[in-house]
């Protein structure tokens, strides 16, 4: 919930902003404010994911998927996470959070997310997502049929990050996930 402004803010934006294609890359305008800091004055590690979300549901407010979604009934979920941090983004400091579709596999969307200062790289992350409903995974071919849209060729997913999924999986809901330190 302690993003819940921000997500409003950044739908009131999106709608006098320029559409977007689920494939195009998103924008978002940004200062590090107080609640995004830690003890050491930049932004706490664990509130880039937050951070993330946010350039996410921009690209899918702007793009349209937002009201497919709502009308179907699928809610995003991130799969899988990792972020690579460069330098530190300080208390007041603009930046730029950027999002960009990077490919598809049998079953999570993916996402490239930077976050941008002076036309700089300060963190980098990468996130698998998928859509479910009451019913499910949401297969992304269906995704891609409701939103009217095919996989654009170029847009071909590097094997290390279908790979990096993979080998940090958990076991499927449906199977057991024993808790025991393995040493």
């Amino acid at each position: 919930m302690h993003m819940i402004f921000r997500i409003f803010l950044v739908y009131l934006k999106s709608k006098k902003a320029s559409k977007l294609t689920m494939f195009d890359t998103s924008s978002v305008d940004m200062r590090a404010t107080l609640t995004d800091i830690d003890f050491a004055g930049h932004i706490n590690n664990g509130m880039y994911f937050s951070i993330f979300d946010l350039g996410r549901f921009d690209l899918m407010f702007r793009s349209g998927v937002w009201d497919i979604m709502s009308k179907n009934k699928w809610v995003p979920v991130v799969q899988t996470e990792t972020v690579t941090f460069r330098k530190s983004v300080r208390l007041g400091t603009k930046f730029s959070q950027e999002t960009r579709l990077i490919g598809m596999d049998d079953k999570c969307i993916y996402f490239e997310q930077r976050i941008v200062v002076k036309g700089e790289i300060y963190a980098r992350a990468y996130i698998a997502t998928r859509m479910t409903s009451k019913k499910g995974a949401v297969p992304n071919e269906e995704i891609l049929a409701a939103v009217g849209a095919e996989m654009p060729e170029d847009l071909v997913l590097p094997q290390w990050l279908h790979q990096w999924r993979e080998d940090g999986a958990l076991p499927s809901t449906r199977k057991p996930a024993p808790h025991n330190w393995i040493r």
